[in-house]
């Protein structure tokens, strides 16, 4: 599955994002004004465009719509972020993101059209990459440099058949340790031989270097 990410901003959040995305196969599109940043991302990017995110001409010259996902990552400039989400929106990006630096900014950018707002305090971008990676991730945690866990639900060949069936351990080389049958339910060990219905979540644990078999990004050539 080929995933188009334009980042607009480059700082810390939007760096990491942008080069964590690129590494796992994502074709990337990374912004800033500052010329030194975006010298330091060009080797770790599809394509790197300087130019000023408070201009309305200029952001609708980069032709956003080919994107599957735009990240508003000007988490200190509110005029830049609303001015990316708008053109964003206009050009019917389906995914829109914007990370945020308190409650009434979050308020504001939920108002405007973000489709999810991130709090650096709780998001990296590296966990950020991580989950918008695969359709099936829906949280990443990183618990030592080389060993993460993951929340995920089945991949839709997994469903309706049992973890003894699939043989995920030998396949992908993780651990599933729990599941929970829905958000309502408690988490729980998973027995081997129950069959896996598509509104479980699962928790998984593997090596950082297994996690691409189960996001298969692969970048456009």
């Amino acid at each position: 599955m080929n995933k188009s990410i334009a980042v607009l901003g480059l700082g810390n959040y939007g760096m990491s994002l942008a080069k964590e995305m690129y590494e796992m196969g994502a074709d990337v599109l990374a912004v800033d004004k500052d010329a030194e940043k975006i010298k330091e991302i060009s080797d770790y990017c599809t394509e790197a465009v300087c130019m000023d995110l408070l201009s309305e001409e200029e952001i609708t010259g980069l032709d956003l719509k080919s994107m599957d996902i735009v990240i508003c990552a000007m988490g200190r400039n509110l005029a830049a972020s609303i001015m990316g989400i708008t053109v964003s929106k206009e050009q019917n990006v389906p995914t829109v993101m914007a990370k945020s630096s308190s409650k009434r900014m979050t308020s504001i950018l939920q108002k405007v059209g973000a489709d999810k707002v991130i709090i650096p305090e709780a998001e990296n971008g590296v966990r950020t990459a991580r989950i918008i990676s695969s359709d099936t991730f829906l949280d990443f945690f990183q618990v030592d440099e080389n060993l993460c866990m993951i929340e995920m639900k089945p991949k839709d060949d997994w469903v309706g058949h049992t973890l003894a069936e699939l043989d995920i351990r030998k396949q992908y080389e993780v651990n599933i340790v729990a599941k929970q049958e829905n958000a309502e339910k408690k988490w729980e060990l998973i027995n081997p031989r129950e069959k896996l219905n598509p509104t479980c979540r699962l928790l998984i644990v593997l090596e950082k270097s297994q996690l691409t078999k189960l996001t298969k990004i692969r970048r456009n050539e």
